[in-house]
């Protein structure tokens, strides 16, 4: 049962930046001054491994809103210490663009690597909670079907075509942040927004798929994304040194 100080907690999470904000542009004094000198360090904890699998519960309510596309992500996460997180993101999906002048399809399945560090003082040793910033890097490889086209000319009339199909890959990089909360035990809730900047833009120049699944809309260079995920955490203790 989701308790009163889990739920209190993850919305305190979404105010710490203003909070932060604030805090910055008031004007320091002597005590103050005197406070951060003799600040305590940060307490170490003996913590235990943890690798922590997730599912982006957005993307099934996506499909069904959007109809001309299809995503699934899932995503996973190993604690490496200094409170950073190794993380693996991946999925599949498809994208149809399905005019009267122009119809293709597409299918792609992506992967994605890189970092995350938690900004948040740990409490104790069982505190898995986390608020951070992080980064990747994205690949996703894509097969284009077929494309049947029809133009309508002045002089020459209705003209009708297809371009062969094509095997493509994209590449981008993120900067992400986000929230994990963890509300029962083992159990995580959270969430993730990324800015995506696709790196080979020529690449997708020639007939681009409507969504790539893991970036976005395959015909613009800037993305900004969502996700959202349930999320579970193993955990085991460190063998004991010789």
């Amino acid at each position: 049962m989701l308790s009163f100080k889990k739920i209190f907690f993850f919305f305190l999470l979404l105010l710490i930046p203003a909070m932060d904000l604030f805090a910055q542009q008031q004007p320091a004094n002597t005590a103050a001054a005197d406070t951060t000198t003799h600040r305590r360090k940060a307490p170490k904890f003996d913590l235990p491994h943890q690798l922590r699998f997730g599912v982006d519960v957005s993307r099934p309510i996506q499909n069904l809103v959007y109809d001309n596309r299809r995503s699934y992500e899932f995503q996973a996460d190993y604690y490496i210490g200094n409170e950073v997180y190794a993380a693996v993101e991946g999925g599949w999906g498809s994208a149809k663009v399905p005019y009267d002048d122009l119809n293709y399809t597409s299918t792609n399945s992506f992967f994605r690597v890189g970092v995350d560090k938690c900004m948040l003082q740990r409490l104790t040793g069982k505190d898995w909670d986390m608020a951070f910033i992080g980064a990747r890097y994205g690949v996703a490889f894509i097969q284009r079907s077929d494309a049947t086209y029809t133009t309508e000319d002045p002089m020459w009339g209705m003209t009708s075509g297809s371009v062969p199909g094509k095997s493509l890959m994209a590449h981008w990089m993120e900067i992400t942040g986000g929230v994990r909360v963890e509300l029962l035990q083992h159990w995580f809730l959270g969430w993730n927004i990324r800015g995506k900047f696709l790196l080979n833009q020529g690449a997708l120049k020639e007939l681009p798929p409507a969504y790539i699944a893991g970036y976005g809309k395959g015909d613009k260079n800037t993305i900004f994304d969502f996700n959202f995920y349930v999320s579970y955490a193993i955990r085991w203790k460190k063998k004991p040194k010789a």
